[in-house]
């Protein structure tokens, strides 16, 4: 996991891959290429929630999961992008934005605090090495 990049996403969408069932983030690029394929790491951002998300998602839904922010909260296989098509990737997909591809997403016991940034972002290695550490832990059980 040494070359493992992390994507900071506001609340609650963040919530809604880790705990829920959305599977596309939406972006304004596409997902590069050269890591379709691969785990990221899925980063709750520091920051104020999103309003909408309360619309979009419900807020009944929002209040039974954790309101984690400036950690990383999952991994997430990124397996490719499209530009959005009309009515594609429903609920989650919204208009004129590159929609993320991410499946067999693993929610972690504990969240591991770390600092988000723009885009991709490559965390430390004491973070990968927390984030790894609660992998193999769950995959031993």
């Amino acid at each position: 996991m040494t070359d493992t990049r992390a994507l900071t996403i506001r609340q609650p969408w963040a919530a809604a891959i880790t705990h829920g069932d959305k599977r596309v983030e939406n972006r304004s690029r596409p997902a590069p290429a050269s890591l379709h394929g691969t785990r990221i790491l899925i980063h709750a951002g520091k920051g104020k929630p999103d309003p909408m998300g309360r619309f979009h998602i419900g807020q009944d839904v929002i209040a039974n999961w954790p309101d984690t922010r400036g950690a990383i909260t999952a991994t997430a296989t990124l397996t490719g992008s499209h530009p959005e098509a009309s009515g594609c990737c429903a609920p989650w997909g919204f208009p004129n934005r590159h929609h993320w591809e991410l499946t067999d997403v693993v929610p972690l016991t504990t969240p591991v605090p770390a600092l988000g940034q723009l885009g991709l972002w490559r965390p430390t290695p004491e973070a990968l090495t927390a984030v790894t550490t609660q992998l193999d832990a769950g995959a031993s059980r």
